[in-house]
């Protein structure tokens, strides 16, 4: 019972005991309870103001703790390391962005990560219970390695998760910290769908799939009643390898015009035959590109390839909402209508109900997807917070 009453104040979905008895279906006394354990744990805070002020007993506000425990949550990007400290809720305190070391080498960058969260540790006077990593790759299951790297020269089936918790293993966090710190790694797409789902665009969806584009290629994550679906080892919804164009670009993968090839930034810059500065960071460049009037023929170009991507995931996952970030939100900002009719079109079913297309709410969706990573065992078990 704790954790899901944990989960539903996490969420937003029970800012008050009355909201968090309806939802559990338990008695005022039981809710009492469960609540009164979370206040104990140092997990929430149960305010006796009654709210409301309309008919019925009025309720005890539910929020919280502020300040309360936190996790570390951190991600590689392509160009950077971002890091920051997470409570529950979403709430992320600022992130510190690092550039990459010279040695990008999975046990240098890693040990990079962990320093500066380690850093981070023992600078808060917050219980650090944990520290999670969003990867711009895919990430295998139960295994935690990585089958193939997109961004930097690593050797296919690195154990990231396994060298992950050795560099952790290796700072200093401080005495506030739980000892050893608990890890995780994930594809920082699937984690973006997760911090959508639970605290932004998606919220309320029972299907929901999210596609995003950000410095190179294109991902996406599926969540099925809360809990993300990765595939028999993890793999699942690589849906930058879906085919758009069979006489496009070549990808990465070694077949022409995959999604990732037709709707990413570079995909954007050879439509309008422009080349970014190479002195400056991509994707902002790609996004003012998109909004550019005289590059309208580019856009319109690869929003159909777009268009055409998502009416065939839809055709296969049967969404009931689709969230757009990265470079596809400024593609859905710049051209909503056409967007949509590609996708009608081209959809089974399509033509008799559209899917909401909607761009993504979270900032840093990776950071709070990584914090919900580092949650995820304290969602399950409240308790352990407790524990040494």
């Amino acid at each position: 019972m704790l954790g899901p009453a944990l989960r539903l104040v996490h969420t937003g979905q029970a800012p008050t005991r009355s909201a968090l008895t309806g939802a559990l279906d338990v008695t005022r006394a039981t809710a009492g309870a469960v609540t009164a354990e979370l206040e104990a744990l140092g997990l929430i805070t149960v305010d006796s103001r009654p709210a409301g002020g309309g008919r019925g007993r009025p309720s005890h506000r539910l929020a919280l703790a502020d300040p309360g425990p936190v996790v570390l949550a951190a991600q590689l990007h392509a160009d950077a390391v971002s890091v920051t400290l997470a409570g529950l809720g979403g709430r992320l305190h600022a992130p510190v962005h690092l550039p990459l070391p010279a040695d990008t080498s999975p046990t240098a960058l890693l040990d990079t990560v962990a320093q500066a969260g380690a850093r981070l540790a023992r600078d808060s006077r917050r219980r650090v219970l944990g520290s999670a990593l969003a990867l711009p790759n895919p990430v295998t299951e139960p295994d935690g390695t990585v089958p193939s790297s997109l961004h930097f020269d690593w050797p296919p089936g690195t154990p990231v998760d396994a060298l992950f918790a050795a560099a952790v293993a290796r700072t200093d966090p401080g005495p506030r910290a739980r000892t050893p710190l608990p890890t995780a790694v994930a594809n920082d797409a699937n984690l973006a769908a997760l911090a959508e789902h639970r605290h932004g665009a998606g919220r309320g969806a029972r299907h929901l799939l999210l596609v995003t584009s950000g410095h190179r290629g294109v991902g996406g994550a599926l969540v099925i009643d809360g809990r993300l679906h990765t595939g028999s080892s993890g793999l699942a919804l690589e849906v930058g390898h879906v085919t758009v164009d069979p006489l496009g670009r070549p990808c990465a993968c070694g077949n022409r015009g995959c999604l990732n090839a037709e709707t990413d930034t570079y995909a954007l810059f050879a439509a309008a035959e422009r080349r970014p500065d190479p002195d400056r960071p991509l994707l902002p460049q790609a996004r003012a590109l998109a909004h550019d009037l005289a590059a309208a023929d580019a856009l319109h170009h690869v929003v159909d390839r777009l268009g055409l991507g998502l009416a065939g995931l839809v055709n296969i996952l049967n969404p009931d909402r689709i969230v757009l970030s990265g470079l596809h939100l400024d593609l859905l900002a710049a051209a909503p209508e056409r967007l949509a009719a590609v996708v009608a079109d081209r959809c089974l079913w399509g033509r008799s109900g559209r899917i909401p297309i909607v761009p993504a709410q979270v900032g840093h969706a990776g950071l709070v997807g990584a914090a919900e990573l580092a949650w995820e065992p304290y969602l399950d078990d409240p308790q352990a917070v407790a524990a040494p």
